[in-house]
């Protein structure tokens, strides 16, 4: 693994910020990280990017203890806080040629890697724009510009979509996995589930500083459905996957709850209104009986909505706190 955490530890007094934590991940690789405010996040965010110190375990990126050898790592990793600090009176393009002049670039070299970073995060029509007078958006950009200056192996990204319109959050997800595409190993915090579960290979959620699942999003999907749901036969044959089912009628559901709960693969209905939100482990054909038993019965059937399990759902299942 080219990013490895085993039992990393750090508390402040009595708050247990990580505690006892392990995962790690490779080249190529999108690891969603997501939990909670205050999960425990962005401590162990800071202590890959040798910010903090662990007070317990080992952390290795490319090979180097981030504790023994912090030097070393930041030549290989690229770091974009949940925040962005700006320069008065500094152009996007000054900005990122300081950042690359900290990384010992020199001449040429730092002038082609500046002008090929601005090429990839579409930065450079605004070169001499001042950091301080560009949009949230824009920002992102540049900051995430500036994690890429020393061209890194890893890249640790807290949050790089808050805050943006639709447009420019998509715009930012694309580069991410532009980068794994290119072999970057990816670790991005973010409370953006829908859009994450797009991009993620791995996804590892942590709550109240403990590592609560990891893996990919089928075997976390997978793990939710054996340990959340009463499994039946329709769960068990081929093709069966759980999904949640929104139906909607033109008149209130309590008295169709009985019969929806009758189908097989139903495990759990939740009336509200004129709409019924049905947990269902089965195949596409239980589904469709599902609805066939609805109008045989002579409900008035509006809507009938099923989609798999989400991060959202996951998330909610597994942290015992909420997204805040």
């Amino acid at each position: 693994m080219i990013v490895q955490l085993d039992n990393v530890r750090r508390h402040f007094g009595p708050v247990k910020a990580v505690d006892d934590i392990s995962f790690g991940f490779d080249r190529g690789t999108i690891c969603g990280f997501i939990g909670p405010n205050g999960a425990g996040k962005t401590t162990t965010m800071r202590i890959l990017a040798t910010v903090d110190v662990p007070q317990a375990g080992e952390a290795d990126i490319c090979g180097h203890s981030v504790i023994d050898y912090p030097d070393r790592v930041r030549q290989r990793i690229g770091f974009m806080p949940d925040y962005f600090g700006t320069y008065n009176h500094m152009t996007v393009w000054e900005y990122l040629d300081f950042f690359g002049l900290t990384y010992g670039l020199h001449g040429k070299k730092r002038f082609d890697r500046v002008r090929r970073v601005m090429d990839f995060t579409d930065l450079k029509p605004l070169a001499e724009r001042d950091v301080s007078d560009l949009s949230k958006g824009m920002k992102q950009r540049v900051s995430l510009g500036r994690a890429l200056i020393n061209d890194p192996e890893v890249l640790i990204l807290d949050e790089p979509a808050a805050g943006l319109d639709p447009r420019a959050r998509i715009e930012v997800l694309e580069l991410i996995q532009e980068l794994a595409a290119n072999g970057k190993a990816l670790l991005v915090s973010s409370h953006i589930l829908a859009e994450l579960s797009k991009i993620c290979d791995e996804v590892v959620i942590i709550d109240r500083g403990k590592i609560r699942l990891t893996g990919t999003m089928s075997e976390i999907r997978h793990h939710l459905r054996s340990g959340r749901f009463k499994r039946g036969s329709a769960a068990d044959g081929d093709g069966a996957t759980a999904k949640k089912v929104t139906i909607t009628f033109s008149k209130p559901a309590t008295d169709a709850e009985k019969l929806i709960l009758e189908q097989p693969g139903v495990q759990e209905v939740r009336i509200i209104g004129t709409e019924a939100v049905v947990e269902h482990i089965g195949t596409q054909e239980s589904l469709a009986n599902l609805l066939k038993a609805l109008v045989t019965a002579e409900w008035p059937v509006v809507g009938f909505k099923s989609e798999q399990e989400g991060l959202e759902d996951v998330f909610m299942a597994v942290t015992e706190g909420g997204l805040e």
